[in-house]
C-alpha cells in the first residue's frame, strides 16, 4: 500500500522534521564531542569517546536515512534504540541530586517521547512511500 494525496505530504513532511531533527542531534556529537564526551564520562559509560563517536553516527544515519527512505524500518528502530538506551543510561533523573532531577526528567521524557515517534515511523516504513528512495529491506 502507498500513501497518496495528504498522507504522503504529511509522512513527508513528519519524517523531514524528525529525522532532521535526530540527523542534527548526531552531528551535534561531532561537533561538541569534548563536552559530549566528558559527559559520558561523567556518567560512567565505557569508552566514553567511542560511545560519543558511535552514537552520533547512530544518529546522523538514522535520521538521514527516515528522511530519504533509505533502509527506514533499520533506521527508525536504530533511532529508538538509542533513544531508550541513552534515556536509560545518560537521563537517570532517579539517581541524581534532586537539584538536577526536574533537567534530567525532561531529557528522559524526551528521549522516550522521541523513541516513541521513531516506531511509528518504523511501523509506516514497512509500507511503500511515495516520497523517498524506496532502498531498504
Amino acid at each position: 500500500m502507498v500513501a497518496t494525496g495528504i498522507e504522503s505530504v504529511l509522512l513527508s513532511v513528519a519524517r523531514l522534521l524528525f529525522g532532521g531533527v535526530i540527523a542534527f542531534m548526531g552531528l551535534n556529537h561531532f561537533l561538541q564531542l569534548d563536552q559530549m564526551t566528558g559527559y559520558a564520562e561523567f556518567k560512567g559509560l565505557p569508552a566514553p569517546k567511542l560511545s560519543v563517536v558511535a552514537s552520533g553516527a547512530v544518529l546522523v544515519l538514522g535520521g538521514l536515512g527516515i528522511i530519504v527512505g533509505v533502509f527506514p524500518l533499520v533506521s527508525a528502530l536504530a533511532v529508538a534504540g538509542f533513544l531508550i538506551v541513552s534515556a536509560l543510561m545518560m537521563h537517570d533523573f532517579w539517581a541524581v541530586d534532586e537539584d538536577q532531577q526536574q533537567d534530567e526528567m525532561t531529557s528522559f521524557l524526551k528521549n522516550v517521547v522521541m523513541a516513541g515517534g521513531a516506531l511509528a515511523i518504523g511501523a509506516l516504513a514497512t509500507q511503500s512511500w511515495a516520497v523517498g528512495l524506496g532502498i531498504g529491506l
